[in-house]
């Protein structure tokens, strides 16, 4: 029953990680078809810890793309402005 807990926060933090591929560079379509192929490629464990870990690497990633978005738009409004 506890593996079926843990699966279930995959749901919200996979729309969260959709929702982040929106204006990804190679397009969402690319980014779409890596994240359904990362998923489905740890849809096979079972075991508490490794759901958990798995769990914290996409809670790594999705804090790592936020990042770069972030710096993007720093670089932009820093060349934009910048004197």
């Amino acid at each position: 029953m506890r593996i079926l807990s843990l699966s279930s926060t995959n749901t919200p933090l996979s729309e969260e990680l959709l929702f982040l591929g929106r204006e990804y560079p190679l397009g969402y379509e690319y980014y779409r078809t890596r994240l359904h192929k990362a998923f489905s490629s740890q849809a096979h464990l079972e075991n508490e810890e490794q759901i958990r870990k798995g769990i914290a690497r996409a809670e790594f990633v999705k804090k790592e793309i936020e990042a770069l978005y972030y710096l993007k738009r720093y670089r932009t409004l820093k060349q934009r402005y910048d004197n």
